[in-house]
């Protein structure tokens, strides 16, 4: 059977009540009411109700709430259930924030473990992250940071009872009626409670995180994201791990987020052991195909939409990423300091391509992790819900043009 083909177009709210939720959101700004409260006094408020606790801890994280709340309610032009989403998000991640500080504060053991030689995979969007993420999941060694885990990180999971736990189920269940609300992003991207995911998610307890980028176009604050001081976020990512870790040890992570490229100075601070991939793709494929999933993805939460101004801040985004990856690369003497992988490399021969890695870092992969990849490679086509496709024009793009604009890129890496 031939897979179908979904492209930005298809995506959106497939849900008749919702669609008529809009509808009453409409009238209802007609006459001076735009929806549920940004304020964020009032999220904040609302993660303290929701936990019972108060404590934020650093207060750097009170900046980022302000700068996006500004942000989704002067750029965004959400509609109604884009609001409530928006506003269930963020306050979500705040009350996560309080529970994680607060368990690390009954159980200060917890910042004693030690992160050692996580594999962080920071290639931009699109050029083969995903796969080589599940991948290196399948290492017996390693853990991979999953999609359930990350959205509720305590209590944390315990080792005699995490196949079990209920926030499983309640993860699933959530990821099932947001495909069902926009089918075509099963195509684009995989997303599963039990499928690893970008730590990027752990950043959102901070407030500066490119997660919420993907959700809505917000640029002031994706400009602010780029030049803040990114340490708050990296401590709280440290320590998510460090407390899921403290119930489920494990040899090393298998972590990735492109967010990293824009701070790889900081990240290797924190995590100085850490084994680098950064992950190559012809930017003339990268950039339509990132423009078509994030307008795919915010479709259903904006009241219009310009996929050319999507494009063009992503576009703006990538740029800006890959110029302070090669800088920093510039400065490393030592050239092993992170490997280098093609896509196209990845996408030949994927077991190989891990075999390269693993012997760049002077590792060696597991007979067992072999037999995992190989089973994981038959068993999960790569177009299982479909396929995606996407036309650069649509953004505002041309093939000539992005090679241009990364001609240095492409150069460098020979891409």
């Amino acid at each position: 059977m031939t897979a179908r083909s979904y492209t930005f177009r298809d995506a959106g709210l497939h849900s008749s009540p919702l669609r008529w939720l809009n509808r009453g959101g409409e009238l209802l700004r007609a006459v001076g009411w735009s929806g549920p409260s940004l304020a964020p006094s009032r999220l904040e408020d609302a993660a303290r109700r929701a936990t019972g606790l108060s404590d934020f801890g650093d207060r750097g994280v009170r900046e980022g709430l302000e700068i996006l709340c500004e942000s989704l309610e002067t750029e965004a032009d959400l509609n109604l259930f884009g609001r409530l989403a928006m506003k269930g998000m963020i306050v979500e991640s705040l009350s996560n924030r309080l529970r994680l500080l607060d368990w690390a504060s009954r159980h200060p053991e917890v910042r004693q473990e030690k992160i050692d030689r996580p594999w962080v995979i920071l290639g931009l969007p699109r050029t083969g992250t995903t796969l080589l993420s599940l991948l290196l999941g399948l290492d017996p060694l390693a853990r991979p940071l999953l999609q359930w885990e990350a959205s509720s990180p305590v209590p944390p999971p315990e080792l005699a009872t995490a196949a079990e736990d209920p926030r499983i189920a309640a993860a699933t269940r959530r990821f099932e009626g947001l495909m069902n609300l926009n089918p075509p992003i099963r195509a684009m991207h995989p997303m599963g409670a039990t499928l690893p995911t970008e730590c990027v998610t752990l950043f959102f307890l901070d407030l500066r995180s490119l997660s919420v980028e993907t959700q809505a176009l917000v640029p002031s604050y994706g400009r602010w994201l780029e030049e803040t001081d990114m340490r708050g976020a990296y401590a709280i990512h440290e320590l998510a791990l460090q407390v899921l870790q403290s119930r489920i040890p494990t040899g090393s992570w298998s972590l990735k987020t492109p967010n990293h490229l824009w701070a790889l100075e900081l990240l290797r601070v924190f995590h100085p052991t850490a084994r680098l991939i950064w992950t190559h793709r012809d930017p003339a494929s990268v950039g339509p195909s990132v423009a078509s999933l994030n307008t795919s993805m915010q479709r259903p939460f904006a009241r219009h939409q310009d996929p050319a101004a999507i494009g063009e801040e992503w576009n703006r985004k990538l740029r800006v990423g890959v110029s302070r990856g090669m800088a920093y690369d510039e400065k490393q003497e030592d050239r092993r300091w992170c490997h280098h992988l093609l896509y196209a490399d990845l996408m030949e021969d994927p077991i190989a391509a891990v075999h390269a890695l693993y012997a760049h870092f002077g590792d060696e992969v597991h007979p067992l992790h072999e037999r995992r990849m190989q089973a994981w490679m038959r068993d999960r086509p790569q177009e299982t819900f479909g396929r995606h496709v996407y036309d650069a024009a649509d953004f505002g793009f041309s093939e000539a043009g992005l090679r241009s604009t990364y001609a240095d890129y492409r150069e460098r890496f020979g891409i």
